[in-house]
């Protein structure tokens, strides 16, 4: 069985509800990810947009949220979290804060894609890297992943 991550508020392709957005109390919803690969060491999680502004006409990706060196034997994380795992780590969103940001997109039905990433080490302690240093300091250690996507729109 490979890797899955899920949620029990929303399903795979469909909308992610208000509360978990700019339009309500912007907390992070609750996810559960299974069968994470024998030999993983750490797990990383990466959410976001890319239909960053405009869906009809996307100019970049839009960065929710980063986190990594989760615990490979976690099974997910509670809704709202406010107390991550012990040992994980976070990056900084296009906000240029850590934490969750949730959708709230300026025009249109967006997606989210929420990408759990199982590695084959921990990683060293990279700051507040952004994704794409997160992305980089991974290269070479992703035994498999996992998405989970979702929509929104105001």
């Amino acid at each position: 069985m490979s890797m899955q991550i899920q949620s029990p508020v929303f399903e795979a392709g469909k909308a992610i509800p208000g509360i978990y957005t700019c339009d309500g109390d912007d907390i992070s919803p609750p996810l559960q990810w299974a069968a994470v690969p024998a030999g993983t060491r750490s797990l990383a999680l990466i959410v976001d947009d890319p239909d960053a502004p405009d869906p009809a006409a996307p100019k970049m990706v839009w960065v929710h949220w980063v986190l990594y060196n989760l615990p490979p034997d976690s099974a997910g994380l509670p809704e709202a979290v406010t107390e991550l795992p012990t040992g994980t780590q976070e990056g900084v969103n296009d906000w240029q804060r850590t934490g969750y940001g949730g959708p709230c997109p300026p025009i249109g039905r967006h997606r989210y894609f929420f990408k759990l990433y199982a590695l084959d080490t921990e990683l060293p302690d990279l700051g507040k890297p952004t994704k794409d240093q997160l992305l980089q300091a991974m290269q070479g250690h992703v035994i498999e992943d996992a998405v989970l996507m979702g929509t929104y729109s105001h």
